[in-house]
């Protein structure tokens, strides 16, 4: 389950459906990928293909990525078997 979010647009398409402060070609893609977060209790379960799953590193060393789009990707972390820190970021 998805318990908490860093990126405000995020939050609001997850909880109401609201897309508005997302860009418009990547909503399908974002709406699949919090679908299956949400449903997930490991990353490993959000190893699908196309999105490019990888740990991350540095001060990021605790999240893990998924690819939107180009630069665009949602990172997010686990506490135990929950979601949490969900962020919308260009990499670039």
């Amino acid at each position: 389950m998805i318990v908490s979010f860093n990126h405000k647009g995020l939050k609001q398409f997850y909880e109401s459906g609201n897309a508005s402060k997302l860009t418009p070609e990547h909503i399908n893609k974002i709406h699949r990928i919090l679908t299956r977060l949400d449903s997930s209790a490991s990353p490993a379960e959000m190893n699908e293909p196309g999105y490019n799953l990888h740990k991350l590193s540095g001060t990021l060393q605790d999240f893990w990525s998924v690819k939107v789009d180009k630069n665009f990707r949602i990172i997010f972390r686990f506490i135990g078997e929950d979601a949490a820190d969900v962020d919308y970021t260009d990499y670039y």
